[in-house]
């Protein structure tokens, strides 16, 4: 496996529209998402820094780990203007630069579609989040309606993963969750899209604990 991540294109593009995804409802969802954090917090994809303004003062501390050198260049910057204290350090999901047991809670957002195996980034956030830690989510998920189903499984197959850096549109990432050993607590399901492409997905956002 892989410990690097090069996607220049597609770096470029996803910062120019995901920060103008933020005026509408992705930055609820942000928000939403890591209402409440405290303690010390790992972030797996950070991308460029956009979950940064969101966090509490409760949080103590994030590590943020980001494996593409532009995004993370970007992240960096951001950093300097976050709330709470942010570290941007490189690493993939998969072999996080982390101790066992060593943080109150991790953060995937908007990543899960996209790391290289979904089960191992999984494997490796239940390792660093300590017993009773929490794991925070927001991710698109698999549609239930066949249609919609079938479009992201052909996407998924062909050209998708090139044209999005390595995003798949039909992880069941929910199940993935759950056989990595969390209990999830609580997850609500609706259909967004930040992007003016693909159409309204479901998503997932939610909170998972640590046993």
């Amino acid at each position: 496996m892989s410990t690097k991540v090069h996607h220049p294109l597609f770096a470029r593009m996803y910062a120019r529209m995901s920060a103008k995804a933020e005026t509408g409802e992705q930055s609820e969802h942000r928000e939403e998402l890591l209402r409440g954090l405290s303690g010390r917090v790992i972030e797996v994809g950070a991308g460029n820094g956009l979950n940064f303004p969101h966090y509490p003062p409760s949080v103590r501390q994030v590590v943020a780990v980001e494996p593409e050198e532009h995004l993370r260049k970007l992240a960096e910057q951001a950093a300097g203007d976050a709330p709470v204290p942010v570290s941007v350090v490189e690493g993939v999901a998969e072999q996080l630069p982390a101790a066992d047991a060593s943080f109150d809670a991790g953060i995937a957002s908007l990543v899960l579609c996209s790391v290289e195996d979904q089960d191992a980034a999984l494997g490796e956030l239940f390792r660093v989040i300590r017993p009773g830690g929490e794991l925070r989510f927001y991710e698109h998920v698999v549609a239930r309606k066949p249609g919609l189903r079938r479009f992201q499984s052909v996407a998924d197959a062909t050209i998708w993963p090139r044209l999005g850096g390595g995003c798949h549109l039909s992880r069941d990432t929910g199940a993935a969750i759950e056989r990595a050993g969390f209990t999830i607590e609580s997850s609500d399901r609706f259909a967004f899209t930040p992007m003016p492409f693909p159409p309204k997905i479901p998503h997932i956002i939610g909170a998972a604990r640590r046993p």
